[in-house]
């Protein structure tokens, strides 16, 4: 007797949102991401529609400080003082399906770069990469309202994601993703409340539903994955039972994990130092894509490999 798998149903669909325009489309790029698309949990195709594999994009910095962890820093260490050459190398030599750069140094209280040499930035990460960009702020709201607005003209039909719009700091990114037919990722902190109401902000504001991704916060493995886990899980869950709010991707970065002791501290008892670091951010990014997640940010090439081999095995395609 052919024994048959039980079924969940869901009557809920994941909306799709595309980054990236290609030349026939008006922009550069010479690829481009969709996330989203999923009728079912990650990676139940037998279940309903899982079509678009997660894309796993890379995080880069106009400025790199000083604390930045070595484990990271070490692979791009002939190229982490520009930005352009190290988002090539994420792309040509470690497959980056895209790439997040964070305008740390235009913080006033940092470096506070000027948004004309913040420009000068985004033009040459434009021509450096042809994969979608990703263009996050500062975090000081009055800075990121100029740098964000100069960004979303500079990248002017390339269709990229600006973020971080936030509860108290949404308008003004808002307002730059409008003008060009960008997407937004609105940010919430651990949240579903918060995360349902961003989007509710946000299309209240006038920013289409089809325009938003989530980042509802991933923390590091024994820094509170669990919680993190939970959290996403409870929003696909909504999502996929009617919920048309919460029917938006859901992007997770893994840079809390080089936060942790373990992604930094040598410890002889627990193993090689690299490999720890390495193998702590891929447990990361692995558990938010199983919770929910519909694309990663990450930092180590060696990381992103093995989630990249992860997401092939269970999408279909990878090494038995």
């Amino acid at each position: 007797m052919a024994l048959e798998l039980p079924k969940e149903k869901w009557v809920g669909k994941i909306g799709q949102v595309v980054i990236g325009a290609l030349e026939s489309e008006g922009g550069t790029r010479t690829s481009k991401v969709a996330l989203g698309g999923a009728t079912s949990l990650p990676f139940l195709g037998f279940e309903g529609e899982y079509p678009n594999e997660p894309p796993i994009g890379m995080e880069i910095f106009d400025v790199v400080r000083e604390d930045y962890p070595e484990v990271a820093r070490k692979p791009f260490e002939d190229v982490i003082d520009d930005p352009g050459k190290w988002a090539k190398k994420c792309v040509e030599e470690y497959g980056a399906d895209m790439i997040c750069i964070r305008m740390i140094g235009t913080n006033p209280e940092e470096e506070n770069r000027s948004v004309e040499d913040a420009e000068q930035t985004i033009k040459e990460l434009k021509e450096a990469v042809g994969v979608p960009l990703l263009i996050y702020g500062s975090g000081d709201e009055e800075k990121d309202a100029k740098v964000l607005e100069m960004a979303s003209n500079v990248m002017a039909g390339e269709r990229c994601l600006l973020g971080l719009a936030e509860e108290a700091a949404y308008k003004s990114i808002s307002v730059a993703t409008m003008s060009n037919d960008h997407g937004i990722v609105a940010f919430s902190n651990l949240d579903i409340n918060l995360a349902k109401q961003m989007n509710i902000l946000l299309t209240d504001f006038g920013v289409k539903l089809e325009n938003i991704v989530m980042d509802p916060l991933q923390a590091g493995l024994g820094y509170g994955l669990e919680y993190s886990y939970s959290v996403i899980e409870r929003i696909r869950l909504a999502a996929l039972m009617g919920d048309k709010i919460l029917q938006v991707p859901i992007m997770c970065g893994t840079a809390r994990v080089w936060n942790a002791r373990e992604a930094f501290k040598e410890d002889a008892d627990t193993g090689d130092f690299t490999s720890r670091a390495v193998f702590w951010e891929a447990t990361t990014g692995l558990s938010a894509l199983l919770a929910g997640a519909d694309a990663l940010l990450m930092r180590h090439p060696d990381a992103v490999k093995h989630v990249k081999e992860s997401v092939k095995s269970l999408h279909g395609g990878g090494e038995q």
